[in-house]
């Protein structure tokens, strides 16, 4: 026989279920400021070994403009401070970066599947890859061809020599957005992993991912077509390269997607026998737990014929209820085991 928990004893019981829940979240926060702390004096120390190096550092990222013939000059005051050692921190976040995704695997593993992290561990590797590949491109191809055609368009009587410290922007904000473009193929995996969309229909649509493109490239990169085109067409390649891949993560895609749908259903089954009128009584209990509140120690039951607020009285005739068969079904068992066949009183 189920025993029936006093309501004070639920209300109880329910309080102490919240107050694990709540440590739970805190754990959790904890963890990640853990993971957060670990980001920030990587990059830091990073920095300052770069440190006393900014000068040299700045003169290297400003080569692809002084080989052009052209010149940088100084208008801010502070500049050839400032300017120099916030390309060094920039330069550190770069270098930290696989120590930064190795932190972020490490606050996202726990909380994965076997085969989840079979598939992630790659990606986030080939994510750093790929971000360095973009900055790469954009040193050594883009930034010489863009500082040999933009200094056509300058005006006879202006000569054109960009300040560092807009010239360090306008390198940053390429590097991050080629960085960024050049993660096509993970974005293309992850949207076939997780069952937005299958491999057959996002190849169906390429022209309108060659349309995005270009516009990705007139957005972030200056008015000029070279950049453009120089930006578009590397995320049309690379979103190829993604659709070529995904066939290699094909056997995991499908477990993924076997695992996300198991657990749906799993979930919708729960939610669905909690609600199935004439369970167990232990079930009966349990959802009862869940209503109980603090203060009144009211709860909130539907009856699912009836539509109706359950009252005291009523919920502890369904116990009642329940209680009742699995006695009758307990004797019935016990009779059949010893041979005794007895008819049911009524």
């Amino acid at each position: 026989m189920t025993d029936k928990l006093p309501r004070k004893n639920q209300s109880k019981k329910k309080g102490s279920a919240e107050t694990a829940e709540e440590q739970g979240f805190l754990a959790h926060l904890i963890e990640l400021r853990n993971h957060l702390l670990r980001i920030v004096v990587s990059i830091l120390v990073v920095f300052i070994f770069l440190a006393p190096f900014a000068q040299t550092l700045f003169d290297w990222l400003a080569e692809p403009l002084i080989t052009q013939g052209q010149k940088l000059i100084i208008i801010g005051v502070a500049a050839p401070f400032l300017i120099p050692y916030k390309f060094a921190f920039m330069l550190a976040f770069l270098i930290a970066l696989p120590y930064v995704f190795y932190q972020v695997w490490g606050f996202v593993a726990p909380g994965l599947y076997k085969h989840e992290k079979k598939l992630i561990f790659p990606l986030l590797s080939s994510s750093v890859f790929l971000f360095y590949l973009g900055v790469a491109f954009v040193y050594f191809a883009l930034l010489p061809m863009m500082f040999t055609v933009l200094p056509l368009f300058a005006p006879s009587s202006a000569s054109y020599s960009p300040d560092i410290a807009n010239y360090l922007d306008f390198v940053i904000m390429m590097f991050l957005a080629f960085g960024f473009a050049f993660e096509m193929p993970i974005a293309t995996i992850l949207v076939i992993t997780t069952g937005m969309t299958s491999r057959e229909n996002l190849a169906k649509k390429r022209p309108y991912v060659i349309v995005g493109a270009f516009v990705i490239g007139m957005i972030l990169t200056p008015p000029d077509m070279i950049s453009q085109i120089m930006l578009a067409v590397p995320m049309w390649l690379l979103f190829e390269l993604g659709l070529v891949l995904s066939t290699l993560f094909k056997k995991r895609i499908k477990e993924a997607v076997k695992s996300r749908d198991q657990m749906q259903e799993e979930e919708r089954m729960d939610s669905v026998n909690a609600m199935v009128a004439g369970g167990s009584a232990a079930a009966v209990n349990e959802a009862a737990n869940k209503l109980w509140e603090d203060e009144n120690y009211e709860y909130e039951e539907y009856d699912d014929d009836n539509h109706k607020q359950l009252t005291d009285e009523e919920l502890d005739a369904e116990l009642e209820r329940i209680e009742a068969e699995e006695e009758a079904q307990e004797k019935k068992k016990s009779q059949q085991a010893k041979g005794v066949d007895k008819p049911d009183s009524k």
